[in-house]
């Protein structure tokens, strides 16, 4: 499928042409969600590029970078989905202080809210943290409370920050101070920028921001295509897809001169999450196949997962979550979430 940036009025369509342009060939058109026997599937998305396993892994929060936008909870024991935000019980607690200066919540009087990266905080009980990548009205990190005490667990959004041009955010990770690490995936408005990234060459970088000191480069972290992100226990190494390069990077923090270690993966990795076990999954996009692997962070070694084939059933995995024995593989396009087992 080739698309133009012309046809691509909104954001989630800019994004996904990118994804689409590495995939070959026409994909095979969609089948039905019911018609679907050869994979275990939770519908009813819109564009599940991201997706996280809530404490208990009872519910599945995932992005919708299509249709509506916003933010969805997928009940495990049966799949289904509903947003929950907006939402009539999502709430709002705005911290001036830790987020100064935020024109207000996100998808106010019908503005657009397209959702993108997300990232919970790994500790903190029933109440944690969530930072959500957001497009459309704005280009911010959104950050929310997410309250598992509830039969369906309560969004409370808190701030936002909203990024500089020409920054094209795709990941965050937070920090402890309420700040993040957020990757450069595309910057907006520079067509020389997608040019470099999808020929592998280095066409954006990570930045950092906090209150106190606003937005900052991360020194050496340049790269092609910065994707998904991930941050050591200790807070010393940067971990970062490169979708452009095909290739997976550690960086090393508060350390001069700054550290790195990069290795071909051979597709186009996207999202990076903590399995049970410690090791990073990265999940993403090969030859018409959606693609996860196995990092040991620490030696750098990679084991294959899984590989599947690119069909009607489901493209263009983005991301792999675990939830109880299965894999939940999220995709930056269509109405789907595959269960797959590793």
């Amino acid at each position: 499928m080739k698309l133009t940036v012309a046809a691509c009025i909104t954001v989630a369509c800019l994004l996904a042409s990118r994804h689409l342009a590495a995939q070959g060939p026409p994909a095979a058109p969609a089948t039905p969600c019911a018609s679907v026997t050869d994979v275990t599937l939770a519908c009813g998305q819109q564009g599940p590029e991201d997706l996280y396993a809530l404490p208990a892994a009872q519910w599945v929060v995932a992005a919708a970078m299509g249709g509506g936008g916003g933010i969805n909870l997928i009940r495990v024991s049966d799949r289904t989905s509903t947003r929950v935000y907006p939402s009539p019980a999502a709430k709002t607690a705005y911290d001036a202080k830790r987020y100064p200066g935020c024109p207000g919540p996100p998808g106010e009087s019908n503005a657009q809210f397209r959702t993108h990266g997300l990232w919970l905080e790994p500790k903190g009980g029933a109440t944690r943290h969530l930072y959500v990548v957001g497009h459309g009205a704005r280009e911010s990190i959104e950050v929310f409370i997410v309250d598992t005490r509830a039969a369906t667990p309560v969004l409370t959004w808190i701030g936002c920050v909203v990024a500089p041009d020409p920054i094209g955010l795709n990941s965050v990770v937070g920090l402890s101070d309420g700040g993040f690490i957020t990757s450069n995936y595309n910057p907006r408005g520079v067509p020389e920028a997608t040019k470099r990234m999808m020929a592998g060459e280095k066409n954006g970088e990570l930045w950092e921001w906090h209150v106190k000191t606003g937005w900052q480069k991360v020194p050496g972290s340049e790269a092609s295509g910065a994707n998904g992100l991930d941050l050591s226990d200790d807070g010393k190494w940067l971990y970062v897809a490169a979708w452009g390069s095909q290739s997976f990077f550690k960086l090393s923090r508060g350390r001069t001169p700054v550290e790195r270690m990069e290795i071909p993966l051979g597709f186009r990795v996207d999202n990076l999450h903590r399995a049970k076990d410690g090791s990073l999954l990265a999940a993403g996009q090969g030859q018409g196949t959606s693609d996860v692997v196995k990092i040991d962070p620490k030696t750098m070694k990679v084991t294959k997962v899984l590989q599947r084939k690119d069909d009607g059933s489901f493209r263009g995995g983005t991301v792999a979550a675990e939830v109880g024995d299965s894999l939940w593989v999220g995709a930056f396009a269509g109405d789907r979430i595959a269960l797959l087992k590793p």
